[in-house]
């Protein structure tokens, strides 16, 4: 019987900048299939940097190949700057304030 290694979760993350906020940001969940909820792309969490503030959870869409169908073996997605720079600015167009406090924010981006 062969023993496979379980794959280490990563630790990535970075910054952001809305406004005069200072954010940070880090992967929290790898793309996965849940037997409840179905396919979850890559999620991370976004924080104010120097205060307790209302987090905000973007999910971005589960990887599929070129016909739309879902990738059996998930690959470990990269994220840039850029892309975290998009989807910070789509949360906050979507009703997210970095300012204020509470229950945690959820956006899903758009595929």
């Amino acid at each position: 019987m062969a023993l496979h290694k379980k794959r280490r979760k990563r630790q990535l993350g970075g910054t952001a900048r809305v406004g005069d906020s200072a954010l940070v940001w880090e992967l929290i969940s790898e793309p996965q299939k849940h037997p409840d909820f179905g396919y979850i792309g890559a999620r991370i969490s976004v924080n104010v940097a120097d205060a307790a503030r209302r987090e905000l959870i973007i999910e971005f869409p589960f990887p599929t190949d070129r016909n739309g169908d879902y990738l059996p073996v998930t690959p470990r997605q990269t994220f840039t700057q850029a892309e975290i720079d998009t989807a910070v600015r789509l949360a906050v167009d979507a009703g997210w304030d970095p300012g204020l406090r509470g229950k945690a924010f959820q956006f899903r981006m758009p595929d």
